[in-house]
């Protein structure tokens, strides 16, 4: 069992999920419930499923949570960049899809260790 407080895997998802939140306040109303629902729900996945994977009691059950958390970041990725082709985001992303980006590399080599 690990800590996810102290993974840094988690502590960065936790980052990208406030950074998300703080976008969507320039999504139209309109899409409160498209993407904003749907941004807001995978950008929470992310850390919850490692948070919720550090609890299992095998690395096997820990890394198909993780699989869970990447899917969900290359989710988040895609309906950012759709958000952003359709113009409802002005904001430069370049820094969030760093980052993003940067989160899936390190879950992947993570749960490549676990197995």
């Amino acid at each position: 069992m690990h800590n996810f407080r102290q993974l840094q895997i988690w502590n960065e998802a936790m980052q990208i999920a406030k950074n998300s939140y703080l976008i969507l306040s320039n999504l139209p109303p309109s899409e409160k419930f498209g993407l904003m629902s749907q941004i807001s729900r995978c950008a929470v996945s992310v850390p919850s499923n490692i948070a919720e994977g550090s609890s299992r009691s095998s690395n096997k059950e820990f890394a198909h949570f993780l699989s869970i958390a990447l899917g969900s970041s290359f989710e988040l990725e895609t309906q950012l960049l759709l958000s952003k082709e359709l113009g409802f985001i002005k904001d430069d992303l370049g820094n969030l899809f760093n980052s993003i980006i940067q989160l899936q590399k390190k879950i992947s080599t993570f749960k490549k260790a676990l197995l």
